[in-house]
């Protein structure tokens, strides 16, 4: 059963112990970003008053500074499980807010702490990205021609089934050869794609895409110790050369 809103009296879900709520807030009040997002909120509208997301969800950057401001801790839970997820980080809201708090990079910092703690919301989320972070990790770029087909991407709409391009021919004619690949957008040496990798490894991106997608972790960690192998054995040959 999915855990109820810690402000829900009447769900069937178990409370949200107050322990999780403490924890919860605390990791986002430690961001090292968080106060220089919120500095106090003078309640006067503009951020929500100029928030496309806002005209078309139940969602209001307003809402978020005085939760956290207020130090809500059930209605910044609450606010975990779904709001944060429609804004379109376009930052408008930064831009007007004459008190110079940034909603947008708040909510950005309660994102990144609903993956660090596995929240389902966060995993309903990122799941339909899954395949693109499995080409970014595994080989260092994010889209590639061969993936723009009906096939791979028919949760885009009707026009994906208007592609039907000779895209071997027209990569061609791009002037840099790097770009002749069909199975990456550019050619990443393996040297590059390990770096790349460690980064992500030593930075704890790894960790928190253990705890949203377990099984994408273990696919990418498999791809990146065959690179390690083979990237070691050519070292090896070199050498001995």
């Amino acid at each position: 059963m999915a855990p109820a809103l810690a402000s829900d009296p009447i769900s069937d879900a178990p409370a949200v112990p107050r322990e999780r709520l403490e924890e919860v807030f605390a990791d986002i009040q430690s961001h090292t970003l968080y106060d220089h997002e919120l500095y106090g909120c003078l309640n006067c509208g503009i951020c929500t008053a100029t928030c496309p997301s806002a005209h078309y969800y139940d969602f209001s950057p307003r809402e978020i500074v005085q939760l956290l401001w207020a130090e809500n801790l059930e209605g910044i839970y609450d606010a975990m499980q779904e709001k944060i997820w429609a804004c379109a980080q376009c930052y408008t809201c930064a831009a007007r807010c004459p008190f110079h708090n940034s909603p947008g990079g708040l909510i950005m910092i309660m994102r990144e702490t609903a993956i660090k703690h596995g929240m389902q919301s966060a995993k309903d989320v990122l799941r339909p990205f899954s395949r693109v972070l499995m080409k970014l990790i595994a080989t260092g770029n994010q889209l590639a021609p061969n993936m723009i087909t009906p096939d791979a991407f028919a949760d885009w709409g009707p026009n994906i089934a208007k592609i039907d391009a000779p895209l071997n021919v027209l990569r061609k004619a791009i002037p840099v050869p790097t770009l002749h690949t069909m199975d990456t957008a550019w050619e990443v040496n393996i040297k590059t794609s390990i770096e790349l990798y460690t980064i992500w490894e030593a930075t704890g991106v790894l960790d928190q895409l253990e705890k949203i997608d377990e099984n994408l972790f273990d696919v990418i960690t498999d791809v990146m110790d065959e690179k390690r192998a083979d990237y070691a054995d050519w070292l090896e040959e070199q050498n001995a050369a």
